[in-house]
């Protein structure tokens, strides 16, 4: 019984992360992305900021949850 709410946990984290992904506006620096120069000419929007912080822990508990599903620790 865990280890389908832990699936259906996975696959819905996965979806959302695709969706997340998505609504991300093309960065586009190209080679000035290289050195970090690109970072001097444009500023993050608070809305963002918050996609890039909704995204990341989106995309940790889909990692966790694969992790602990993989190694066999949930049942």
């Amino acid at each position: 019984m865990l280890l389908l709410v832990f699936q259906i946990l996975q696959v819905l984290s996965g979806a959302l992360l695709v969706v997340l992904i998505l609504l991300h506006s093309p960065k586009g620096a190209g080679l000035g992305g290289i050195g970090g120069a690109a970072q001097l000419f444009s500023s993050q929007s608070s809305a963002e900021a918050g996609l890039n912080k909704l995204t990341h822990s989106v995309a940790f508990t889909f990692i966790l949850i694969s992790i602990l599903i993989g190694l066999g620790i949930i049942h």
